[in-house]
């Protein structure tokens, strides 16, 4: 505390010169005033010395205690968060881990399943290839097969035709000669009813 706190200090001012105003101190009041902070100051020393010095103390002590504690809180505190930084590194670096490796097997399966599916394009046009040839194979062995069937019936209906046509020729061979046996013998009735007729 100062010594001077709560005292009052007067002052006199003079004219020094035209225009201005000059401080002056009484000196014989500053002088009891000086006496009376000294006694003050004595007998508060007397009076709250102890008190302060072990007030003094207790601050220090408690400012060491409050900066060890700081220091603890600090050291602690840099410490979890060392520990924190650490252990959020190691789960993004876990977690970065676990999806290259997810990225890595789907990348795998999409090559995996690209394979198949081009395995399986091949396979469906090696078989519509198949499937094109045969198609030609049966429609060609159709077509011959249709064209010598026709060509089969044909020669039946060419061979019936001509057994047909042979046929008629003689059906109508034979008319002609049954129609020349019928006009012989009807010339031959006729000439014996000539006769008959001239005997009469």
């Amino acid at each position: 505390m100062s010594s001077l706190e709560g005292e009052n200090v007067h002052y006199n001012f003079a004219d020094s010169a035209p225009g201005g105003l000059v401080p002056s101190i009484n000196q014989p009041t500053l002088s009891n005033n000086f006496g009376e902070i000294s006694s003050l100051d004595k007998v508060r020393d007397i009076l709250f010395g102890g008190q302060m010095r072990e007030l003094e103390k207790k601050f220090t002590r408690l400012e060491e205690r409050l900066l060890k504690e700081c220091n603890s809180l600090r050291d602690e505190t840099k410490k979890r968060l060392d520990y924190l930084e650490n252990y959020i590194k190691n789960e993004i670096e876990a977690v970065n881990d676990q999806v290259k490796s997810e990225q890595s097997k789907r990348e795998e399966a999409l090559t995996t399943l690209s394979e198949e599916q081009k395995n399986i394009n091949n396979s469906l046009e090696r078989k519509f290839s198949q499937f094109d040839e045969q198609t030609a194979t049966k429609t060609r062995e159709l077509r011959e097969q249709i064209l010598n069937q026709s060509q089969s019936l044909q020669d039946d209906i060419r061979q019936k035709y001509e057994e047909i046509l042979a046929l008629l020729q003689r059906e109508s061979q034979e008319i002609r000669s049954e129609k020349t046996d019928r006009s012989t013998l009807a010339a031959m009735f006729t000439e014996l009813a000539i006769r008959l007729n001239s005997r009469q």
